[in-house]
């Protein structure tokens, strides 16, 4: 007995237009693998077993569907090593930025601890280079004034044993006026206005000794002048005198001697 067999021929399909391509469709996706499944052949002349095509066709379904989740697992996978590999090496840059960060900071505190030190050498230097200048002039200005009593001293003392005119009476009176110049408390401003001072005072003195000198040249041109005056008078009272007397002696000599 003849088994007719009514096979449904599937219709194409109507063509659906293809959206446009994006980057995500040119990068290659990786292919599922998908095992090779005969179709299943229908025998001639025997009965089609409809029960086991749509198990066949469920099987390769399911082994369609395994294969895809199974790429899926993996791609995922290696999504996650390469987000944990970038993670970490966006940790180990931030790492190591901050450990230039941190090595650049303590390199400007050094440096501005080694500027700040010297600055300080500088100016200890300076304050005792100072200091030392100032005890030099002290010293020095000291040993002028111990030599200028000295002198005033010997001077005085080989005019001792003669006789002190009005003048070195004037001197002995100021010498001891003179007051000692003590100078080592002074700081360095009363040091320079002190020597301002005593600058001054020997201006002073030098210009007193200058006139006093111009003075002395005067009366000294004056008391000369007087002096060729007074010559002069007195050679000419002479003249007059013996003029007069070789006048008179020949009248002497006439008049005639007593008995």
């Amino acid at each position: 007995m003849d088994v007719k067999v009514e096979v449904e021929v599937e219709k194409p399909a109507p063509e659906v237009e293809e959206p446009p391509m994006t980057e995500d469709d040119s990068k290659p996706k990786p292919k599922a693998f998908v095992p090779a499944i005969a179709v299943p052949k229908i025998p001639d002349g025997e009965k089609v077993d409809f029960d086991d095509i749509h198990r066949k066709r469920q099987e390769k379904d399911l082994t369609e569907l395994t294969s895809l989740i199974e790429a899926h697992f993996i791609q995922r996978k290696k999504d996650e090593e390469e987000l944990i590999a970038l993670v970490n090496r966006i940790e180990k840059r931030r790492t190591e930025r901050a450990e230039q960060l941190r090595i650049r900071s303590e390199q400007e505190k050094e440096r501005q601890a080694r500027v700040v030190e010297e600055k300080e050498r500088k100016e200890l230097e300076e304050a005792r280079k100072k200091q030392d200048d100032d005890a030099k002039k002290k010293k020095a200005l000291t040993n002028i004034t111990q030599q200028y009593g000295g002198v005033q001293q010997r001077q005085e003392g080989k005019k001792g044993a003669k006789k002190q005119t009005e003048r070195e009476k004037k001197k002995k009176i100021l010498a001891d006026r003179r007051k000692p110049l003590n100078i080592d408390h002074l700081t360095e401003d009363k040091v320079k206005e002190k020597s301002n001072e005593l600058w001054q005072w020997l201006m002073t003195l030098e210009a007193e000794k200058f006139d006093l000198t111009e003075k002395l040249k005067r009366q000294k041109y004056d008391i000369n002048v007087l002096q060729s005056r007074i010559n002069e008078q007195q050679k000419l009272q002479i003249s007059s005198w013996l003029v007069f007397r070789t006048r008179k002696a020949p009248k002497e000599e006439a008049r005639p001697r007593a008995g």
